[in-house]
């Protein structure tokens, strides 16, 4: 999850942090995304004085947000609470504004508003928090290129408050165009959904945006649902760009065969209210716009001067053992970085909550042997390592195409060679199915296990919901 960061402008700090136990070292955990929420689950909190900081009091199961954006599950199905590990963990809603490594210190300010009422509130003031160790799993922000009128027009879907809005958005354009002084042509406009960016996100949102439209709209709007239109713009070649091109063709053909328009090889210019500008093309209206186009850098991470960086995407650099790297070219022992926010120097992966959790797995198996670690020394006389260099298991990668049909693509080894299993590329029903069991049993609490079937099985016997409240 994101750790956004901006200016303290705060004119005073204070330190603001309860005193370890004797002989527990302070472990702190900025984010609480597929990284820092893995690290804060597994961690040893008997013998680590851990405490979080994160502007959000969750952890966002990302791959069920398409869904919960149409209204396929509840919010809550798609959240856990990071106080479920307190009080034996500390927990601040902020902002991490700064680093110093130096002193072993991070500068916070509270994510929460000002304290008081009207001219009598009183400004949040920035407080240190200290640490020994430190895990970065700040994420990144979305991408939005510079295009002008994006981030006041466009919808992003990376958070549970993104669903929220999409949600609320689809069903406003439905009772907007169900005015009786609507035209036609207005009604058209409204009813133009449109996606740009044809990763995996983009591609689930507009599958589950057509079952919705072809399904309860249809039933209960059948005069709109045939005016209704699903478009998917994309800069490359082709969507889906990760999956091996069988999976692509096969993806590509289901949507367009279900009336979903593709559209690559497009670039966006601008954005107005109710307008997206392509080169080429001239003004597009839409009623809602859905913005999925990749990562941008964490500010945080783009402050640190302290450490390598992967250029243009200032993804921290670290070694093989998930350290971040010094200028120098020397690890920082005391720091680790996963997740959107980091990067293997020797061996780059992508930026996907698959990577981000084995590698929060690997730090919390790190820092576990830490407090019972003997030394022990090579031929050579080097410290020998707590345990082998990080290495990524490729478990496949999933994505739903609408219709109870998935793709499932393991065409690729860890190594990036040629994956010689027959289950290795998978499409159709059987791919549903694979994607359904494995988005049920990597929920994490036993509540969403029972939550996320149980709200598969009510809507698929009474409908989505189409209150707008």
């Amino acid at each position: 999850m994101l750790v956004p960061t901006r200016p303290c402008s705060a004119r005073f700090t204070r330190s603001f942090f309860a005193a370890p136990g004797k002989g527990t070292q302070r472990l702190v955990i900025l984010g609480s995304g597929w990284g820092g929420y893995e690290v804060l689950r597994g961690i040893d909190k008997k013998n680590w004085d851990v405490t979080v900081i994160s502007p959000n009091t969750y952890f966002n199961f990302t791959p069920l947000l398409a869904g919960a954006a149409v209204g396929t599950l509840e919010f809550r199905c798609t959240v856990e609470p990071v106080r479920r590990y307190t009080p034996q963990v500390q927990f601040y809603q902020a902002w991490a504004d700064s680093i110093d490594f130096k002193q072993k210190s991070i500068t916070c300010t509270p994510a929460t508003p000002p304290v008081g009422f009207g001219e009598s509130k009183v400004p949040s003031k920035s407080f240190n928090i200290p640490y020994d160790k430190l895990v970065i799993a700040v994420g990144a922000y979305r991408q939005t290129f510079n295009i002008p009128g994006v981030k006041e027009h466009a919808h992003f879907l990376k958070d549970v408050r993104d669903a929220r809005l999409i949600r609320t958005r689809i069903l406003e354009c439905l009772e907007q165009a169900n005015q009786p002084d609507m035209t036609e042509a207005d009604r058209r406009k409204l009813l133009n959904f449109c996606i740009v960016g044809g990763g995996p996100t983009g591609v689930e949102f507009a599958a589950e945006l057509h079952d919705l439209l072809h399904s309860e709209v249809a039933q209960h709007h059948p005069e709109l649902a045939r005016l209704t239109r699903i478009s998917l713009y994309d800069v490359a070649d082709s969507i889906l760009g990760s999956f091996d091109s069988s999976l692509v063709r096969y993806t590509e053909h289901t949507l367009r065969k279900e009336g979903i328009n593709i559209y690559t090889k497009h670039n966006v210019e601008k954005v107005e209210a109710g307008k997206l500008f392509i080169k080429d093309v001239g003004e597009v209206p839409f009623g809602l716009l859905v913005w999925s186009t990749g990562l941008a850098p964490n500010p945080l991470t783009s402050s640190i001067d302290d450490f390598k960086k992967r250029p243009r995407t200032d993804r921290l650099m670290t070694d093989e053992f998930l350290n971040v790297l010094r200028t120098d070219g020397t690890a920082d022992q005391d720091v680790f970085a996963i997740g959107d926010a980091a990067s293997v120097e020797v061996n780059p992966l992508p930026a996907t909550a698959q990577v981000a959790n084995q590698k929060a797995k690997y730090v919390v198996k790190s820092l576990n042997r830490l407090l019972q670690y003997t030394p022990s020394f090579d031929e050579k006389g080097n410290t020998k390592p707590l345990q082998d260099p990080f290495r990524f298991q490729n478990r496949g990668s999933l994505a739903y195409i609408g219709g109870w049909r998935a793709i499932y693509d393991r065409s690729k080894t860890s190594e990036g060679e040629p994956d010689q299993n027959p289950m290795s590329k998978e499409s159709g029903k059987l791919a549903w199915l694979l994607w359904r069991s494995a988005y049920f049993t990597q929920t994490l609490s036993l509540r969403n296990k029972i939550l996320v079937p149980f709200y598969w099985f009510l809507n698929w016997i009474f409908g989505r919901d189409l209150t707008r409240f």
